[in-house]
């Protein structure tokens, strides 16, 4: 190939079909001759990931605690460094200094109408060797949480989510001055306290129920791989504004970093909170008198459920130490060979809260073994175009602190030259999944057709995945994904090392794995160990494999592809979707509040209300206006018009066999760079600035979960209807800037076949 130019091709179709001779078409991207040799190097790569050693590095990195801080999360960074460092890797630990605190004091107590006082501690369990590290083990806590010595009467109240205190008003039940208990589920932990606060609660305590992850689901540990009585979820509870060191937001926890006073973390909470095992909250509502709790509140656990307030009195002491604690990331890179200025980034984290061989050892050894093959296709003469940066983020589990510090750190290098970020987490057994930034939806799709499913082989993952879409579908639906070329991947909101990049930096990004076909009741307890994996998840480690395989692959293509294979009719049709979702709840919001109005006005709820257990209507809704949606539909239509324009443009170019330059081609890539950038604004969500993307976000009271387009989801959701139309224009903009992005490079894909640059 020509130093000076590319001979750029397109499969027709993009639907990787094979050509007229029986050969694969060439991937998106690439010329014909470089798809055959990348091909190659991919076949290589895919056949050194050794379930053997996945097996045996997991032994070794979850064989203590490794929370933040402690030695063996050190020793753990220091042994994956030099194991970069032996595969050929420039690598190196950078170290961030961040509040993290630990708890010195915990208490739950029943003082009345009887006494008990919680156990707070899972016990060791004697098959399994690693669950007797006790003095190694954090306690179970919720990091973040308030300090405090509180006591009050307990009232139950469900998932402890708005709507469920909307019903307990609705019952005249008022949790202030209280001290309630909630049970996990529905939503991430923090949302629990945060609003049980913002109700006048003075403090929370989460349980684990048997009915989300329990018996009620299978057998327990050891036994079987459910939660057991005395399992614990500990976990963050920070608020929702920012990820990252609370005292350092949007900037890198650096010697000299301007920190927050302790008073002014805003992400810190203001009441106590800790978690419960469902043996030690039994007694607790077992205790709770008053009105019984509402069929869908009912949990598993062998007691009739009250509601409360009656009897039933608590004491709950929390208080900790505020220290700050070095994390440990550990950045590896191979220069790029065409275009080191381009980077390909690729992360998961290896802090746990304790032993954590699920979560996150599984998707750690997988890194590492791409990691490693990597390395040796570098020892064979392979060198990437683009460079690749590989890292082990630290302090992901109190709130993603090592990625977040990282990325602030280097946030402008990162703007400027990161193609894409690819993130892995735990991975189970079972079907493959991809959740990210739509404009690689159809990158990932091509990717999966080429990696066998252990299990089910020759079916490819891309095809088991498909199947268990449909399986799941609405009959009504499964003949638009049967028609649709490409599976859909799903939204990112917040959960892990993702989301500085996406939703602060507007890097495209994805986060995969495997799973839905082992049983998880582990999770962020002392079972999350290697004997659990090894007896209740991928216990061959073939899936383990199969991840490597993937975003090893997938960040090989990203690497050597000469055009960035970013695609934008997915991302649109995605975005259609998007705000069709959101005319469709503007016009259910305005037949609830006139429904809602007449049955007010109609007596029904005093007409359904059982005068022994009374129910109180809900408030009136306030009317709901008409919302001008046709600045975010002509956006829309744009993009959309846009994404077929380029497509047409490249289809047009592969047919021509056009020869492109190399300096047009780097020129397209620097735009393509962009794209993502162009769906972030700079002012961020109007309460969460820190969170700059427009088509993806993190919910306020969901956590973990996706807002999609959430200036104007979250606030309609909400019925703050003036805040949803203000935010119309705002997300209408950020999806033009991108149709107009995508058609400035149809138009130099065009330009260049119209210059007579084809055949020269």
């Amino acid at each position: 190939m020509s130093r000076c130019c590319i001979i750029f091709v397109l499969c027709s179709t993009l639907l990787f079909a094979a050509d007229a001779n029986d050969q694969p078409a060439p991937f998106y991207g690439y010329s014909a001759a470089d798809s055959q040799a990348e091909r190659q190097w991919e076949g290589k790569f895919r056949s050194i990931p050794d379930p053997n050693v996945l097996r045996a590095n997991m032994q070794l990195l979850s064989v203590r605690p490794h929370n933040v801080g402690s030695p063996y999360d050190k020793q753990n960074a220091e042994w994956i460094l030099a194991h970069y460092h032996q595969w050929g890797w420039d690598a190196h630990i950078e170290t961030f200094d961040v509040l993290f605190p630990t708890p010195k004091q915990r208490l739950v107590e029943l003082i009345a109408p009887t006494r008990f006082t919680a156990k707070l501690q899972e016990p060791p369990v004697a098959v399994d060797p690693t669950s007797n590290q006790q003095s190694e083990q954090l306690p179970t806590y919720n990091a973040y949480s308030g300090d405090g010595d509180v006591t009050g009467p307990l009232v139950y109240v469900n998932y402890g989510l708005r709507e469920d205190y909307e019903q307990l008003d609705r019952m005249g039940i008022s949790v202030k001055g209280a001290i309630v208990i909630a049970r996990y589920g529905r939503s991430w932990r923090g949302i629990k306290p945060k609003v049980a606060w913002e109700h006048g609660a003075v403090g929370c305590i989460i349980y684990s129920d048997p009915q989300q992850d329990g018996y009620a689901n299978g057998d327990v540990f050891p036994k079987g791989g459910l939660r057991p009585p005395e399992g614990v979820q500990r976990g963050s509870v920070m608020d929702t504004q920012y990820p990252g060191d609370p005292l350092t937001p949007g900037v890198g926890a650096v010697p000299g970093a301007k920190r927050l006073a302790l008073k002014d973390a805003h992400t810190i909470l203001k009441i106590p909170v800790l978690p419960i095992s469902y043996a030690d909250a039994q007694p607790l509502l077992a205790a709770i008198t008053g009105r019984v709790a509402p069929e869908d509140w009912r949990g598993s656990l062998p007691i009739t459920y009250h509601i409360g307030p009656g009897a039933a009195k608590v004491h709950l002491i929390v208080k900790q130490n505020w220290d700050t604690k070095p994390v440990y990331d550990v950045i590896a890179k191979i220069p790029g060979s065409t275009y080191p200025d381009e980077w390909v980034l690729r992360g998961n984290h290896h802090d746990a809260w304790v032993n954590g061989a699920e979560d996150p050892i599984s998707g750690q050894v997988a890194e590492l073994e791409e990691a490693r093959a990597l390395g040796e296709l570098l020892k064979q003469g392979w060198k990437p175009k683009r460079t690749i940066i590989y890292a082990s983020w630290d302090g992901e589990e109190p709130g993603l602190l090592g990625s977040t510090e990282w990325a602030e750190t280097h946030a402008d290098e990162l703007r400027q030259h990161a193609v894409a970020y690819i993130n892995s987490d735990s991975n189970g057994r079972g079907f493959f999944y991809a959740s990210g930034s739509h404009s690689l939806e159809h990158f990932i799709n091509g990717v999966t057709k080429d990696i066998s499913d252990p299990e089910k082989a020759p079916m490819t993952v891309w095809e088991r995945r498909r199947m268990v879409l449909e399986s799941r579908a609405k009959p009504e639906e499964r003949e638009e994904l049967r028609k649709r070329p490409d599976n859909r991947i799903g939204a990112l909101g917040d959960g892990s090392d993702y989301a500085p990049f996406l939703d602060h930096l507007g890097i495209a990004s994805m986060n995969l794995g495997f799973g839905g076909e082992d049983e998880g009741g582990i999770y962020h307890s002392i079972y999350d160990d290697f004997y659990w994996y090894t007896h209740f998840s991928d216990t061959t480690f073939v899936y383990g494999r199969a991840l490597a395989q993937t975003a090893g692959t997938a960040v090989m293509r990203l690497a050597d592809a000469d055009l960035l294979p970013y695609e934008f009719s997915d991302l649109a049709d995605t975005v259609h979707r998007y705000a069709g979702e959101l005319e469709k709840l503007l016009a259910d919001r305005q037949k609830e509040a006139v429904e809602r109005q007449k049955e007010l006005k109609d007596g029904m709820y005093k007409a359904v209300s059982d005068p022994k257990d009374p129910m109180g209507p809900p408030p009136a809704l306030p009317p709901v206006p008409y919302l001008n949606f046709a600045p975010l539909d002509n956006a829309v239509a744009a993009l959309t018009r846009s994404a077929q324009h380029y497509q047409t443009a490249l289809v047009a170019a592969s047919a021509g066999g056009l020869q492109l330059p190399l300096a047009t081609v780097r020129d397209l890539n620097a735009k393509l760079l962009r794209s993502e950038r162009e769906l972030t604004n700079d002012q961020g969500l109007r309460e969460r600035p820190w969170f700059k993307h427009q088509i993806y976000a993190p919910g306020a009271y969901t956590g973990y979960g996706v807002k999609t387009l959430p200036a104007i989801r979250e606030p309609l959701e909400e019925r703050k209807y003036q805040q949803a139309e203000e935010g119309i224009p705002v997300v209408a903009k950020v999806i033009a800037n991108e149709a107009a992005l995508v058609d400035s490079l149809a138009a130099e894909v065009d330009a260049a076949r119209g210059g007579g640059a084809s055949g020269k």
